[in-house]
C-alpha cells in the first residue's frame, strides 16, 4: 500500500461587507492542488457565516486529516500580511455577518481556554517574507470576527491533534483599495506568493514544540 501524501489545509473565505471578491478565498483557490515540502495542498473555502463556518471547517478537518492547517481571511485597512498570534474566544461582532448575524459579547466555545497561540512558526515565516521583500508582520488581534471565531475553533479542535494551525490576514486586492480611498492594497500575485512562501516555511520546520497549543485561560 503506498504511503498516503500528508496535507496542507488553506482555508478561505467568500465574499463579505459588500466586496465582490475575497482575496483569501483565490489564494486558496489557487493554492489547491500544489505539492508544498511533499505535502498536498487542500484548498477550500468557508462562508463567512458563524453558524455555517464552523460545521465546514470540522468537516474538512475530518475529511482531509491534515497535518497542518493554514486559515486566511481579510483585513482590509491593513497594510501587509498579519500573522496572527492569538485567537480569543470571544465574538463581539462589529459588522453583521453573510446572513446578517451579529452576536456580541458570545464566547466561541464554552469550557475552553480564553486564548489560544498560533502553533505555526510565525517568526520564521515573517522572515522568509520579509526576505522576500513583501510587506509582512506580526499581529497580536484577529479581531473578534469570523476570522477569529474561525482561528480559535481550529486551535481548539488541533489542541489533541499531531497538527500544526494558525490563521494570515490578508490586505484588500489594488481594485478592492481604489473603493476604500486611501486604503492600502496588495497584488494578488504577491499574496499568492506570501502564502506560498508561508506555507513552505511551516511545512519545512519541525519539532515537537509546534503541536502543543498552548492557551490563556
Amino acid at each position: 500500500m503506498s504511503k498516503r501524501t500528508p496535507i496542507a489545509l488553506v482555508t478561505g473565505f467568500d465574499p463579505f461587507g459588500g466586496e465582490a471578491t475575497n482575496p483569501s478565498q483565490q489564494i486558496a483557490q489557487a493554492l489547491h492542488g500544489q505539492h508544498i515540502a511533499g505535502h498536498r495542498v487542500v484548498g477550500a473555502i468557508l462562508p463567512t457565516q458563524f453558524g455555517a463556518s464552523l460545521p465546514t471547517l470540522h468537516a474538512l478537518l475530518r475529511t482531509h486529516r491534515p497535518v497542518l492547517v493554514l486559515a486566511l481571511g481579510q483585513a482590509g485597512g491593513r497594510a501587509g500580511i498579519s500573522l496572527e498570534r492569538v485567537a480569543i474566544n470571544l465574538i463581539d461582532a462589529r459588522i453583521a455577518d453573510n446572513a446578517g448575524a451579529q452576536p456580541v459579547d458570545v464566547r466561541i466555545v464554552d469550557n475552553a481556554p480564553n486564548a489560544y497561540f498560533s502553533t505555526l512558526p510565525i517568526k520564521a515565516m515573517l522572515a522568509r517574507l520579509h526576505a522576500a521583500g513583501i510587506p509582512a508582520a506580526l499581529s497580536q488581534t484577529a479581531g473578534t470576527f469570523v476570522c477569529n471565531q474561525v482561528f480559535f475553533a481550529l486551535m481548539h479542535a488541533l489542541r489533541r491533534r499531531r497538527a500544526r494551525g494558525g490563521f494570515v490576514h490578508v490586505p484588500y486586492s489594488p481594485e478592492q483599495a481604489t473603493r476604500h480611498a486611501g486604503a492600502p492594497g496588495m497584488p494578488l500575485a504577491t499574496m499568492i506568493q506570501a502564502l506560498r512562501l508561508s506555507l513552505e516555511t511551516a511545512l519545512a520546520t519541525t519539532g515537537d514544540e509546534h503541536y502543543a497549543a498552548g492557551s490563556l485561560d
